[in-house]
């Protein structure tokens, strides 16, 4: 049995809830450990000159909690199940030097850039002019508004063929694969190869086994996903990630021809630098390719804002399904979106960061080219991050490690590969200022090639 110290302030009242108070905080904080036995009531009482109903009482507001567990001839005892929390690491020194940070992931956009006053007026906007009764539950495939200006813009900037009644609006692509093929049931999908290994565990869990198909310069190889025996397809033709090809006219000609079902990620299709982006394979055979897009890129992952565009039946089952999970998207946003895509916000804020992100890859690859010959940059002018092919002997871990240490989102590109390639790593260049660039790949140099900086 264990002796127990229990401040108590008696002219505040109310001892029980303070004795029960500090018994769940001595519980918490690891003071009693589970399976501690507790004093019987009556000791308890006697000890802290309380009534024994005091003691009981506290005792079973603490059964009731779970924190403790009270058995006939055996007494009461700390349950178990409750640990103490983990300790929460130290502070950081104030001495201590942090490099700069650029970012989570290589695609992440630079969202000190999100226009937060444009974006504000529409918010202020929709709260002032919708009726009340438009956030209520709605339409789980998406508000009409938003899919009228989302089909409008889709035909507009990436040659879609799509009608407002076929989009779906989902929490961003991933969700949208998801429910994809959730309701087309496939077994054996196709990927690219190499290809984002934050998929994987996506894909499988939607029940899909991927099916990996080499890629090289002119993007997916098409004979060989016909070689594969898979039932559909998932493939990045705009802007290949990792490596940063398009797909080219030839291979898409025989996808078309191909005749299976294709999921389109058109993840970063708006940030061609080089020319205008190419149009989406949606566009040519809408009765078989599923379009999956969001505003993560372009606006921020955290709005969750995405959409499907998909063949009239299957669209039908996915706005099902999604109804069938989570009852739709928070509709406030969905307004939002749409008024800013209809008084031109989205446009003007497209064309501002498609320049400043030009500006910035341009810097990174001059700097790359200038300081780091031996690495090749390869890929189109787009997206926003840049697939950096080291020498024969590169040491990919050792490579993003020093990309990484210096505050650059990096990363290898062996865990994304299914075959052996040559080593590489994918750099985002997003959030890295143009003026910043050269030092950056300066430190970069030095630390790859194992010297001191002065």
């Amino acid at each position: 049995m264990t002796d127990l110290h229990v401040p108590l302030d008696r002219q505040q009242g109310g001892l029980a809830a303070q004795l029960a108070a500090e018994l769940r905080g001595s519980i918490r904080d690891g003071r009693l450990a589970p399976g501690t036995r507790l004093p019987a009531s009556r000791d308890l009482a006697a000890d802290l000159a309380v009534s024994r109903g005091v003691v009981v009482e506290a005792y079973e507001q603490l059964v009731a909690e779970g924190f403790l567990v009270s058995r006939v001839g055996k007494g009461t005892h700390v349950a178990a199940a409750v640990s103490a929390p983990r300790q929460a690491p130290p502070p950081p020194r104030e001495d201590t030097v942090c490099a700069p940070f650029y970012g989570h992931r290589p695609t992440s956009p630079d969202l000190s850039g999100f226009p937060r006053e444009r974006w504000l007026a529409s918010v202020r906007h929709v709260l002032s002019t919708l009726p009340s009764d438009a956030f209520d539950y709605g339409d789980p495939g998406g508000v009409p508004e938003l899919r009228q200006e989302l089909a409008g813009y889709l035909k507009r900037v990436r040659a879609a063929s799509v009608r407002p009644e076929n989009l779906i609006i989902v929490g961003g692509v991933a969700q949208g694969l998801s429910l994809s093929l959730h309701v087309l049931g496939v077994e054996r999908l196709a990927i690219e190869d190499p290809s984002s290994s934050r998929q994987f565990p996506l894909l499988r869990r939607a029940g899909a086994t991927p099916v990996p198909v080499p890629c090289d310069d002119e993007g997916l190889d098409v004979k060989a996903l016909a070689a594969s025996g898979a039932e559909a397809v998932l493939l990045t033709p705009a802007h290949h990630y990792p490596t940063g090809v398009v797909l080219s006219p030839g291979r898409r000609a025989e996808l078309i021809e191909w005749g299976g079902i294709v999921l389109e990620d058109d993840y970063d299709a708006e940030f061609r630098f080089d020319r205008d982006p190419v149009g989406c394979l949606q566009g040519l055979a809408p009765d078989r390719v599923i379009l999956s897009g969001s505003v993560s890129k372009s606006l921020a992952p955290g709005l969750r804002l995405g959409w499907v565009a998909a063949p009239e039946d299957l669209a039908s089952a996915v706005r099902q399904a999604r109804g069938e999970l989570d009852l739709g998207s928070p509709v406030i946003e969905q307004y939002a979106l749409a008024h800013f895509l209809r008084t031109g916000g989205y446009d003007r804020h497209l064309r501002r960061t498609r320049r400043e992100y030009r500006r910035r890859r341009d810097a990174l690859v001059t700097a790359l080219n200038e300081q780091l010959p031996e690495i090749r940059v390869r890929g189109i002018e787009a997206g926003l991050h840049v697939y950096l092919e080291l020498p024969g002997d590169g040491d990919e871990a050792a490579a993003a490690a020093a990309a990484q240490a210096l505050g650059l989102a990096a990363e290898p590109v062996g865990p994304m590969r299914f075959r052996p390639g040559p080593p590489a790593i994918v750099v985002g260049f997003a959030r890295l200022p143009a003026h910043r660039a050269a030092g950056a790949v300066r430190e970069l140099k030095v630390r790859m090639s194992g010297q001191r900086i002065d």
